[in-house]
């Protein structure tokens, strides 16, 4: 369990180096895997708020603001000003209505590829991970460790 993080880091690599290489083959170098979770929820549910969008893919919301940054610079999307000044709608720009099969074509392949994956390994990655949140969702890192550092600054 030595450099957990480490390797952790270097799965995903291998997983969105890999992914981003097969949008790059298709002549979408810009196009990045995160983005594709973001496009599939505006095509689901329709303009949603940065914070929405988070909660609706898993992630936090500043994970979720730069994920949507990069998409607008890249015309994927664009920002409109909510209800309350301090939020952002984002909308879908016609360009990734366009890139739409591509991405639906990418994100069925992927879980496909994802599936046989898993049944290669003795452990279902998809399934460990699940586990994996779930766990330090109920018991934060942080907690384990203080545990085991009580009595020390950190």
């Amino acid at each position: 369990m030595t450099f957990l993080g480490s390797r952790l880091r270097h799965l995903l690599e291998l997983l969105d180096g890999d992914v981003a290489g097969v949008y790059a083959d298709l002549g979408l170098p810009e196009v990045r895997p995160r983005f594709a979770p973001v496009v599939r929820t505006l095509v689901q549910g329709g303009p949603a708020t940065i914070r929405d969008l988070a909660a609706a893919i898993g992630v936090t919301h500043s994970a979720a603001s730069q994920t949507v940054a990069e998409m607008a610079r890249q015309d994927l999307v664009r920002l409109e000003t909510g209800a309350d000044a301090r939020q952002r709608i984002v909308h879908l720009t016609d360009r990734a209505r366009g890139l739409l099969p591509v991405i639906e074509a990418e994100m069925a392949a992927t879980t496909s590829a994802a599936e046989a994956l898993d049944a290669e390994l003795r452990y279902p990655l998809s399934r460990l991970v699940e586990e994996a949140i779930a766990a330090l969702e109920d018991r934060p890192m942080r907690d384990r460790i203080g545990r085991v550092v009580v009595g020390r600054q950190v």
